[in-house]
């Protein structure tokens, strides 16, 4: 595809970086030199220094011929602006990020009005992150597919756990449970294991099943599976905002600290059933007046990325349940690998990801399309969803004689409302949702699944 990526901050690097790896043709565009530069000699990709909402600069970048507009410059409006004019003068495909709250009841006005194909906003989408998580405490990750119908969770095997030395092949025997473990990380090292893989005591596991068979897979294990009842959130930016409705809409209590007083004021303002603190969230003495040993879960996303990081470390200790931390930076992946935070958030990874879901659809196939793509463990495995048409390969055949490429594996069938957890005589047949866990990155279509 021929790509124009206008807006060379952190997720933009992120969308070069990957997307350049994928066969296809980027233009980048700033109005910054320097940045411009450093990315275009780092990913051998076109650069351009200027206003990505200008004809002239679009014109120079290829637009008559461009497929995809992705514009995720630090303004909202000027996000808008780039694709409006994109889409006038390409006939392109377009995708803004839009961050301000403001907008976000007007989001499919917007889209629908101005012909966008995409409107991503990052702070919201971690909201829902964190949501999710909160109503799932045991869970370090969790990821959603087939529309809501099945799940991939990530939890760490704690000790004395019953998991502890199992063999995959006794799991169903002895836990009676339809779920699936599709990845486990070991020592830093990922395995996607066969049914002889022997758990350990401080695995990180990835299992797929329904919301149902997950919550009775947890409550055997003895892991907690019901929502957190009160929670304190460090830092009241937007995603504070965002998160703290859809908590109260649940019947969960919300605390925030702010350290500004205006802030404070709006916060109140807009969130009057939440609980609104004025003062330093790192300062120890405000943190135990608060009540930090009574609270269920904490929350630390301020706009400093080693706060949080310390915040999290010292909340660990004293909160019952559940610690989230937000990270910005995605450089500092290696370093908090190595820390024994709970659950890593990344605003700005999950907007990649998304975007990269819909780029990857969009380039569309022979027999199937994305519908869904995660990235995990620091974007060594890929888990996607294909939707299967009539005309693929890989259907009507049992799973057990498909030619399976190595380091990859089915995890799940959607067939209408019916979840299949494969054994090897089930059948991919037209019309299904496949997920497919895998460390082959870069797969666009089901049939990459097979050996060539």
């Amino acid at each position: 595809m021929n790509i124009i990526i206008a807006g060379c901050g952190k997720v933009g690097t992120v969308l070069t970086a990957q997307l350049s790896k994928e066969d296809n043709n980027i233009c980048i565009i700033d109005k910054d030199s320097a940045v411009v530069n450093r990315l275009a000699s780092a990913y051998d990709v076109m650069g351009i220094t200027g206003n990505g909402a200008s004809y002239s600069i679009l014109a120079e970048a290829g637009i008559e011929d461009a497929d995809l507009m992705i514009a995720v410059t630090e303004s909202d409006e000027l996000n808008l602006l780039c694709c409006v004019i994109a889409k006038k003068a390409g006939q392109c495909q377009t995708i803004a990020r839009v961050r301000n709250p403001i907008y976000s009841q007007e989001r499919q006005f917007i889209k629908d009005e101005l012909g966008l194909s995409m409107i991503i906003n990052p702070e919201f989408t971690a909201a829902v992150e964190i949501s999710q998580l909160l109503c799932f405490p045991n869970a370090m990750a969790i990821d959603v597919f087939s529309k809501g119908r099945s799940e991939m969770l990530r939890f760490r095997i704690p000790e004395n756990s019953i998991l502890d030395q199992m063999q995959l092949k006794d799991m169903p025997a002895r836990l009676g449970n339809d779920i699936l473990v599709c990845a486990v990380e070991r020592n830093h090292e990922i395995i996607i294991p066969s049914g002889s893989f022997t758990l350990q005591a401080s695995d990180i596991v990835s299992l797929i099943a329904s919301r149902k068979n997950a919550v009775e897979f947890f409550k055997k294990i003895r892991m907690k599976t019901n929502h957190v009842k009160n929670t304190m959130l460090i830092g009241g930016g937007k995603i504070a905002v965002y998160l703290a409705n859809m908590l109260l809409r649940l019947g969960i209590s919300v605390k925030i600290i702010e350290l500004d007083p205006k802030r404070c004021e709006e916060l109140s303002d807009m969130l009057p059933d939440a609980t609104i603190i004025n003062g330093d969230g790192s300062d120890e003495d405000l943190l135990y007046e608060e009540r930090i040993d009574l609270m269920d879960s904490f929350v630390a996303m301020t706009n400093f990325d080693e706060e949080n990081i310390l915040l999290s470390l010292f909340a660990k200790k004293k909160v019952r349940s559940k610690v989230i931390t937000k990270i910005n930076r995605l450089q500092l992946n290696e370093v908090i690998h190595n820390l024994d935070l709970d659950s890593v958030v990344y605003p700005k990874h999950l907007t990649a990801e998304r975007i990269l879901q819909y780029v990857r659809a969009t380039q569309n196939s022979i027999g199937s399309n994305i519908e869904t793509l995660y990235r995990l463990f620091d974007d060594r495995v890929e888990a996607l969803e294909f939707n299967i048409q009539e005309n693929a390969k890989i259907t009507g055949i049992p799973l057990m004689k498909l030619n399976l490429k190595k380091n990859l594996l089915i995890g799940c069938i959607t067939r209408g409302d019916q979840i299949i957890i494969p054994g090897g005589q089930d059948m991919i047949l037209p019309g299904d949702s496949v997920i497919v866990v895998t460390t082959i990155l870069g797969l666009q279509d089901a049939q990459d699944i097979l050996q060539e």
